[in-house]
């Protein structure tokens, strides 16, 4: 794996690609080498557009190698929940497992998501659109949420 850094308004991001794809995001500056490489390139690009409000769909080959068969289901029905919009933990269920029950297995799924932001499991909200559990802290979640909301609002009235 090829590792790179940003600073972002949430903190700094490492990411790593390896050759396939982006593969793994984290809410912290992880203790890699930085390198050179054009996937890391282009995947810095679109997180510094996206936390500038000027990218809503991330364009990026994606390389996950983890996860059992529901997690993964998990991650591609988040990257389906449109930017600037929420689904409930119960919601993720339904569509994954068809049972309001999973919820709690969808939960640790976003926990264990190897590619927050880009896959956004911060989209995924307690009922009633309580904010709990997410890996980079309520706060970073709730400043996601509130971005797409603003740019959201701003697309649509613009």
């Amino acid at each position: 794996m090829r590792w790179s850094v940003i600073d972002s308004p949430i903190g700094e991001l490492s990411f790593a690609v390896d050759d396939t794809g982006l593969c793994r995001v984290s809410f912290q500056r992880l203790d890699h080498p930085e390198q050179s490489d054009p996937l890391l390139t282009r995947t810095a690009e679109q997180l510094t557009a996206y936390f500038a409000g000027e990218l809503q769909e991330f364009d990026l080959p994606l390389s996950v190698r983890s996860g059992t068969t529901f997690e993964r289901a998990v991650w591609t029905h988040l990257s389906e929940i449109p930017y600037g919009e929420m689904q409930t933990y119960g919601d993720v269920a339904k569509m994954v497992a068809a049972d309001v029950g999973a919820s709690r297995a969808v939960g640790t799924a976003c926990n264990r998501n190897p590619l927050p932001i880009v896959v956004p499991c911060h989209r995924v909200v307690g009922a009633g659109g309580k904010m709990v559990g997410f890996g980079g802290g309520i706060p970073t979640k709730r400043h996601l949420l509130e971005l797409e909301a603003r740019v959201s609002f701003e697309t649509l009235w613009s």
